[in-house]
């Protein structure tokens, strides 16, 4: 219509501008911004108007808010863009609407839009720096009041505009209205001429006063706020999760709020809670049971975050309220979350090689980023934290197995490349230029950092102690855009487990009451049946233990170690090590030594004449005696948990979530190439053969323990499981596994022990982070 016509009647433009202003009213009264309104999205029936075309305001609320650019422009067409959208302003509110509709009401009355321009470039500089001029210049039939509230509706300040849309529309038919910038600009054109020019030249001189006195002030260097430290109370209702193994806390971009990991509706489980500043109490946020990992978006509208629950998938909900939508269910681990300024999520992967993957923020096809450096001793990537420019990512490197050693390093998107940067287990970049990151013994240390290097340009400097360090050398650890840090402080103590036995029908009885500790992973029952090793403690403090069966003594035989394995003989042990794989004497009568370095989880098979090993995603194996060499046997399918050799040495059982679901199979061996069998159905892990060799355990994804009868033969031909018990009181089964008893009739688990464990840690917040940092972390 306004291609035919140019220009329409007053009271038609008023009559469509209204009905119009009437539609946006209503969509901004339920969280709806347009952001595109312009003469094609509304489209004339019988003269009456329809507002069409939501797909920005869909695209914005689905990515969050955040800025939906490719080249720095945001989403609008540019004759009828607001400032706000022309300077890419993160919050867009409804006056950015109202802006819009006045410009089409502007050219419905003028017959041009109020700025114009050979490019969509000098569109937007006038929109941003030069005043519209009054719609009466171009038509003087327009009413007082319409050309009053066209002038209040196009103000640069979305806050000199009219609060809603309805008010604009109220205003176009108030023939009384006027507004403040439609008065001024008559009187200043009425005085002009009357002004005299001594009274101009006093005016003037305040005014360059004033402007140079503002000017040595915004010279004058504003002095240093104070740094505030404070533990962050949470009731017991409403506290930070226990399970270690996942990030547990978020900050927003801002620094006002806080999302962390609690207590979901049922015991055991978790959801986000969300906890502002400026607040006493925490709320749960809706949607987001099972959730772990939380991060927020850029704008600091939205959170993604993983859920626990296998097959776990990658997840964001808007934190105002409103759908959760999954980004992906492929191949999600636990190890962090970020969410990039360049449209992207980086998340902890195992897409390939075990490294960091990212999905754009809308949803896809997520693609794999970085991988480990397998020769350099590097078995995954995690923990990412994305710079500011999306020029790059902070990551965490492991190295070496169980007792991994960590360091954090930094990868260039653009090169695709990474290097290591510090000896530590997690690290975040801070606005203030530094690189903040934790070691493996809980101190916080920043070095200097340039972002156009992607390096450490200067020594580091110890900040924090008792930082705490959770199982897999997790750390919570947020840093605002303000400089805003929080972190959980203490010293680390798991939960409390005991030894207990289980019979087929789920009975238990436990092993000796009287011997206690924060046991991690699981027992390992002796090939003669009368004893058990198992791994105690958090992290790189865990070490082995020895326990006789059932009321025995029990000693500890290596000082740093984890998931033990008993050697054929009885008497010697092979355990996961800072250096690889080593091996000790059961009695503890000499130190470890190293038995393969730089190798995965050990498992020897029953003949002692091989030894496989579970390494980052992929299988090994080498044998004992003779040609040791290293080979791989399972290196495409996806994410191995774990490996047992049969009895007889023939059979390989492993979990996989090749399928993007934990499953067991079975493959010959050694020859692992030539079969492949699923046993389990509905998702299975920790496989384990009886000592007969007869029957194959597994779990399944509820923690239910299940028998598959193995019948012997040449061929590997499994019966139909069955279910034996339910393992949850003793889970997470994936952390705390089991084995089986020397004549197959029990299994050995262990259990929780009286209620929850006692607070390991607390919240500790620090404001203004970032002065302490340019105080005693210099710059070069």
């Amino acid at each position: 219509k306004l291609d035919r016509e140019t220009q329409f009647s007053v009271e038609e433009a008023v009559r469509i501008t209204t009905q119009v202003a009437d539609a946006l009213d209503y969509a901004h009264r339920h969280g709806v911004i347009h952001r595109d309104i312009k003469p094609e999205n509304i489209l004339l029936h019988d003269g009456r108007p329809m507002v069409a075309d939501f797909g920005i305001a869909l695209a914005v609320s689905a990515a969050a808010g955040g800025r939906m650019t490719e080249t720095g422009l945001s989403l609008g067409t540019p004759h009828y863009m607001s400032p706000e959208q022309a300077t890419a302003e993160k919050e867009i509110t409804g006056r950015s609407d109202i802006y819009s509709l006045a410009s089409v009401l502007y050219e419905m009355l003028a017959g041009n839009p109020p700025h114009t321009g050979a490019s969509a470039q000098q569109i937007i500089m006038k929109i941003i720096a030069e005043p519209v001029e009054a719609v009466t210049k171009f038509r003087k039939a327009v009413p007082p009041n319409v050309a009053a509230a066209v002038g209040k509706a196009l103000e640069k300040l979305p806050a000199d505009r009219f609060e809603t849309a309805k008010a604009f529309a109220e205003a176009l038919v108030d023939r009384t209205f006027t507004s403040a910038t439609y008065v001024g600009d008559a009187v200043i054109g009425a005085s002009r001429a009357r002004v005299s020019v001594p009274l101009f030249v006093g005016v003037l001189s305040v005014a360059v006063v004033s402007v140079v006195a503002a000017f040595i002030g915004w010279l004058r260097p504003e002095p240093p706020r104070d740094v505030n430290r404070f533990s962050l109370f949470l009731p017991d209702s409403q506290e930070l999760t226990a399970f270690s193994n996942q990030q547990r806390i978020a900050v927003s971009p801002d620094g006002r709020t806080i999302v962390y990991v609690g207590a979901g509706a049922t015991a055991g489980s978790t959801r986000l809670w969300v906890r502002p500043l400026g607040q006493l109490r925490a709320t749960p946020i809706p949607g987001t049971e099972g959730g772990i990992s939380p991060a927020f978006s850029p704008s600091g509208t939205t959170i993604t975050f993983m859920t626990s629950a296998v097959p776990r998938a990658l997840k964001t909900v808007p934190l105002g309220g409103g759908p959760v939508l999954e980004l992906t269910d492929s191949l999600v681990d636990l190890g962090g979350v970020s969410w990039g300024n360049d449209g992207y999520i980086y998340y902890d992967g195992h897409l390939d090689g075990d490294g960091v993957a990212r999905i754009r923020e809308t949803g896809g096809k997520p693609e794999v980023v970085s991988m480990p450096d397998t020769a350099a001793g590097e078995t995954y990537h995690n923990m990412p934290a994305v710079l500011p420019g999306g020029r790059g990512l902070i990551v965490s490197i492991s190295r070496g197995g169980v007792t991994s050693t960590f360091d954090v390093g930094v990868h260039d998107l653009r090169s695709g490349k990474h290097k290591v940067l510090v000896h530590g287990v997690a690290g975040r970049y801070v606005s203030s230029g530094h690189l903040i990151y934790v070691t493996d013994n809980g101190m916080l240390m920043a070095a200097p950092f340039d972002l156009d290097r992607l390096d450490v340009t200067g020594e580091a400097v110890a900040l924090e102690s008792e930082v705490s360090l959770r199982g897999s050398n997790r750390v919570d650890l947020g840093v605002a855009d303000n400089g805003l840090l929080v972190y959980t402080s203490g010293a680390v103590t798991g939960a409390q487990r005991e030894l207990v036995w289980l019979s087929r029908e789920g009975v238990p009885t436990p092993v000796d009451p009287g011997w206690v500790a924060v046991f991690s992973g699981r027992p390992v029952v002796s090939p003669d049946g009368k004893w058990a090793a198992v791994a105690i403690g958090i992290g790189n403090s865990r070490q082995i233990w020895v326990k006789q069966l059932d009321h025995g003594p029990h000693s500890r035989v290596s000082d740093a170690g984890a998931v033990p394995s008993w050697m054929p003989d009885g008497k010697t042990l092979l355990h996961g090590g800072p250096a690889g794989v080593h091996r000790v004497p059961a009695d503890g009568s000499a130190l470890p030594t190293v038995y393969r370095a730089q190798v995965g989880v050990p498992h020897m098979s029953r003949d002692g004449k091989w030894v496989v090993y579970v390494r980052g995603t992929d299988l090994y194996a080498a044998r004992t005696d003779g040609d040791s060499t290293l080979t791989a046997i399972v290196t495409d399918q996806g994410v191995q948990l774990g490996a047992a050799l049969s009895p007889d040495g023939r059979w390989l059982a492993y979990t996989s979530v090749e399928t993007g679901v934990p499953q067991i199979y079975v493959r010959p061996f050694p020859d692992t190439k030539v079969a492949k069998r699923q046993v389990s159905v509905n998702g299975g892990t920790i496989a384990r053969w009886s000592r007969s060799g007869r029957e194959l355990f597994f779990a399944d994804n509820s923690a239910t323990i299940w028998s598959v009868p193995v019948p012997p033969g040449p061929v590997f031909s499994p019966g139909i499981p069955k279910q034996l018990f339910s393992a949850t009181p003793y889970g997470p089964i994936t952390l705390f596994p089991f084995d089986v008893s020397h004549d197959d009739k029990r299994f050995l688990f262990t259990r929780p022990v009286g209620s929850q464990s006692p607070r390991s840690d607390e919240l500790i917040v620090v404001e203004n982070f970032a002065e302490e940092l340019r105080a005693k972390v210099r710059r070069k």
